[in-house]
C-alpha cells in the first residue's frame, strides 16, 4: 500500500461509522462464533490448512458474516471482491469471474467473491457462478439471513459448505463494546467514557446479539451526550442509551426464519404446559411488530389441535381473543392474547381430534371413498324418493336407532376416534 493509498484509507476510516471502524482486521480481534471459529473450530482449521471451500454464512444481522469473509481473504492472501445482491447484475458477475480467471492464470492469485444478501440474487444470477465455483476459478462466500435451503439454488448449495452463525452472547457484545471504548486508533480510547451499570446492561441486551446495532447505539449516545464531570469524563446513562436505540433491536423477521422459530417456540411452550415461557414468546412476537391477528389465528388452531375436547372452552377463549385483538388492536390487545396463551398453556391437552381427522384425510387420499349409504341420502324430490333415497332411515328422536350404521359398508370397522 503506497503513501497516498494509506492516507486515503485513513481518511475513509475517520469518517466511517464506529461499527465499520471497529471491524476486526486480524483473526485475533474477532469476537464470537466459537463453535466454528474458535481455536478448534472447523472454519479456523480450514483456513489454517488453506483448504477453504465455497461457503455460505447463514445467521442473524451483526453476527460477523461480512467480517469473517474479509478475514478469510486476508489470511489466505486471496483477492477479495465484494458484490451486493441488491445492485449487482449478471453482466457484472461475469466480468468479475473473467477477471478472476485472468488473475489465476497470470499471477496464480486466487479470488474470493463475497456476496452479501445472496438470497436476493435470482436464479439466473446464482447460476452464473456455478461454472466458476466448480472449476475453482473463484471461492464463493455468500452471506444470508434467510434459510439457504430455500433461498440458494440446490446446485450452488451442494458445492458450498454452510456455516450457521449464532446470535452473539451478552458477553460477546460486552467485549466488543469494551474494545471500542479502549481502542485509541479506531474507537473512543482518546475520550474518557463511563457507563453506569444500568446503561451497560441495556447496551449489551437491547441489540439482541447484533454487534453492529450495539456499536451504532454507543456512537449515537457518545455523539449526543454532553454530561461530563469535573474530570471531563463523559457519563452515559440508561436514558441516553435507550434514546440512542430509539427502539429495542429485537431479532425478528415477519417473513423469515425467526418468525417461524418463535411461533414454533410459542406453540411448543403451550403444548408443554409452560405458561411462563409461552407468554415470553408471545411478547417477543408482539414487541417486534408481529400482526396480532396472525398470532390470534394460530391460537384458534391450537385450541382445537392441541387442547380439543379435553377442554372445549379453549376454543371459545381463542375465538374471543381473536375478536378482542380485531376490535382494539395493539398495544391494548396484548393482555387479551396473553389471557388466551396462558389459558391454553394451562389447559389439559388432547390430540384426539387432530389424529382422528388426520386418519380421515389419509383414508380419503387412499381412494377409499365409497358412495353415501342409501338410507343416509337426502330425498327432497319425488324422483329421489322413487330411487329409495332415505329409505329405511331411522329417526333417533322418535325411534330406537341404536343399530343404524352411518359409515359405508367398506368402512364399517374403521375407527377414526
Amino acid at each position: 500500500m503506497n503513501l497516498f493509498t494509506k492516507q486515503a484509507e485513513q481518511n475513509r476510516l475517520a469518517s466511517a461509522p464506529l461499527a465499520e471502524r471497529m471491524r476486526p482486521k486480524i483473526l485475533a480481534e474477532f469476537v464470537g462464533q466459537e463453535k466454528i471459529f474458535g481455536e478448534n473450530g472447523l472454519l479456523r482449521k480450514l483456513i489454517a490448512q488453506d483448504k477453504l471451500p465455497s461457503i455460505i454464512f447463514w445467521g442473524p444481522p451483526g453476527t460477523g458474516k461480512t467480517t469473517l469473509a474479509r478475514l478469510i481473504a486476508g489470511e489466505t492472501k486471496s483477492r477479495f471482491v465484494s458484490l451486493s445482491a441488491t445492485s449487482s447484475s449478471v453482466a457484472e458477475v461475469r466480468e468479475v469471474i473473467k477477471e478472476a480467471r485472468q488473475q489465476l492464470e497470470l499471477f496464480q492469485k486466487r479470488t474470493i467473491v463475497f456476496i452479501d444478501e445472496i438470497h436476493r440474487f435470482n436464479k439466473s444470477q446464482q447460476d452464473a457462478f456455478l461454472p466458476a465455483v466448480e472449476d475453482g476459478t473463484i471461492t464463493l462466500i455468500g452471506a444470508t439471513t434467510e434459510n439457504p435451503s430455500f433461498e440458494v439454488n440446490a446446485a450452488l448449495l451442494s458445492r458450498s459448505r454452510v456455516f450457521v452463525l449464532e446470535k452473539l452472547s451478552s458477553e460477546n457484545i460486552l467485549q466488543i463494546i469494551s474494545n471500542a471504548l479502549k481502542n485509541k486508533e479506531r474507537g473512543f480510547g482518546e475520550k474518557k467514557i463511563e457507563l453506569d451499570s444500568e446503561a451497560e446492561k441495556l447496551l449489551i441486551n437491547l441489540p439482541d446479539g447484533d454487534a453492529r446495532a450495539a456499536l451504532n447505539a454507543l456512537e449515537v449516545a457518545v455523539d449526543s451526550s454532553t454530561t461530563t464531570d469535573d474530570d471531563n469524563v463523559l457519563k452515559l446513562s440508561a436514558t441516553e442509551i435507550k434514546e440512542a436505540f430509539q427502539k429495542s433491536h429485537l431479532l425478528y423477521d415477519r417473513a423469515g426464519d425467526e418468525h417461524y422459530n418463535i411461533i414454533s417456540a410459542l406453540h411448543k411452550s403451550m403444548r408443554g404446559g409452560d405458561a411462563n415461557a409461552a407468554i415470553y414468546w408471545l411478547g417477543r412476537m408482539l414487541e417486534a411488530g408481529e400482526d396480532p391477528l396472525y398470532i390470534a389465528r394460530r391460537l384458534v388452531r391450537f385450541a382445537s389441535e392441541d387442547v380439543g375436547l379435553a377442554d372445549p372452552q379453549a376454543l371459545l377463549q381463542a375465538v374471543a381473543g381473536y375478536q378482542a385483538a380485531h376490535f382494539i388492536g395493539l398495544p391494548e390487545c396484548n393482555v387479551n392474547l396473553s389471557q388466551v396463551v396462558v389459558y391454553l398453556a394451562r389447559a389439559p391437552k388432547s390430540i384426539e381430534l387432530y389424529k382422528g381427522y388426520g386418519q380421515v384425510v389419509e383414508t380419503i387420499h387412499q381412494g377409499i371413498n365409497p358412495p353415501v349409504p342409501i338410507h343416509l341420502r337426502n330425498a327432497p324430490t319425488k324422483l329421489m324418493k322413487e330411487l329409495d333415497f332415505g329409505r329405511d332411515y331411522l329417526y333417533p328422536p322418535e325411534t330406537d336407532a341404536s343399530t343404524q350404521k352411518y359409515l359405508p359398508e367398506e368402512l364399517k370397522d374403521k375407527k377414526f376416534l
